[in-house]
């Protein structure tokens, strides 16, 4: 499930997040992976409105880091993010607007929240997400 974006015609271009809905962060098979719980709480954090849009993906090939997501926007760094879980949605999101504010997308582990500091994985260039 996709929120659609609520484009603000003077506001920035939404920041998109791509989460692995089938890690399960070592643990073992279950109807309702980590993966998708953080999706899950991820969409009744954001909701509408927040120029967040949350898009679900069924493998990011990062599994022994997960849950892992992936935060890209429109003439800025992709990351992808690991060692996420549903436990620390909120943290992801302060995170998202720090993104957000930030003209590259660069968050340096200062202004994250503590909680996140190990979480990045790797990072791509703004030509691969022209649209996010």
């Amino acid at each position: 499930m996709t929120i659609p974006p609520q484009p603000d015609p003077a506001g920035p271009e939404p920041v998109h997040l791509h989460v692995c809905v089938t890690c399960r962060r070592g643990l073992p098979a279950s109807d309702n992976p980590q993966g998708r719980q953080l999706h899950d709480a991820l969409l009744a954090l954001a909701g509408t409105g927040t120029g967040v849009v949350v898009h679900e993906v069924s493998c990011l090939a990062a599994c022994n880091d997960g849950c892992t997501a992936v935060v890209a926007a429109p003439g800025k760094w992709g990351w992808l993010l690991a060692n996420l879980g549903p436990e620390k949605a909120e943290d992801l999101l302060t995170y998202i607007a720090a993104y957000a504010a930030s003209r590259s997308g660069t968050v340096m582990p200062s202004r994250r929240p503590a909680s996140l500091s190990d979480m990045v994985r790797g990072r791509f260039p703004a030509s691969l997400f022209p649209g996010a």
